[in-house]
């Protein structure tokens, strides 16, 4: 089970992270980003299902450069209140953060970035300028307008062809600018498909297959 620790960031940040490690040798680690809600407990069952498969797993809580703690609602007013989080937050102290926790999991051997919704646009960024092993992004939110920046490690996309806030022009035009990136796109599946936590979004059947396809695509990058 996923336990609550806490990782220090170079600054000297405590930054608090749900961590699930594997029964026997891990294959290697990943760290995992938040949406707009914050730590959520569907954090910690994400960490559970890739310790599971044999890898250690963070998923730090980026908001505690706001308030320690920090968990919003679903719905509009925790979307509005994590954007407003998020954005609130300087660019060099989010990185600064998930790469503390990328430093956590190197003794292990590769390490991934993942990332849900806001987490998936910060997984983006990540996969650009810090080193990482691979990227799992699932829905990142404002990839589209990040097209500046493009990953230097091997990535793996997750959308819903019924996505409003990435529709599927948005994420043609993400694979047009990076045609090296796996991007697939779920039949009958919207924004948050993964999460079954947010009932209204939750697509179990993409969310089985995009589960299957993330995890077979990081077992061959990590040469399982």
């Amino acid at each position: 089970m996923a336990q609550l620790v806490s990782i220090n960031a170079e600054d000297g940040h405590e930054i608090g992270a749900w961590r699930a490690d594997p029964a026997g040798t891990a294959i290697g680690g990943i760290v995992v980003l938040h949406a707009v809600f914050g730590l959520t407990d569907h954090m910690g069952d994400v960490c559970d299902g890739w310790a599971a498969e044999g890898f250690a797993a963070i998923a730090p809580s980026l908001f505690d450069r706001v308030k320690p703690g920090i968990v919003n609602p679903y719905g509009h007013d925790g979307v509005a209140a994590g954007s407003k989080y998020y954005t609130s937050i300087p660019d060099d102290r989010i990185l600064a953060d998930i790469d503390a926790c990328r430093a956590a999991l190197s003794n292990l051997g590769p390490v991934a970035i993942s990332g849900f919704c806001t987490g998936g646009s910060w997984a983006w960024t990540a996969g650009a300028k810090l080193t990482l092993d691979a990227q799992v992004n699932f829905y990142g939110s404002h990839v589209a307008q990040r097209l500046d920046q493009s990953p230097n490690c091997p990535t793996v996309m997750h959308y819903g062809d019924g996505d409003v806030v990435v529709p599927v022009p948005d994420i043609e035009k993400i694979q047009a600018a990076n045609p090296e990136v796996t991007i697939h796109i779920h039949p009958g599946a919207g924004h948050a498909f993964f999460n079954p936590e947010q009932i209204p979004n939750h697509h179990p059947e993409a969310a089985a297959e995009a589960w299957r396809l993330s995890v077979d695509f990081l077992r061959q990058q990590f040469a399982v």
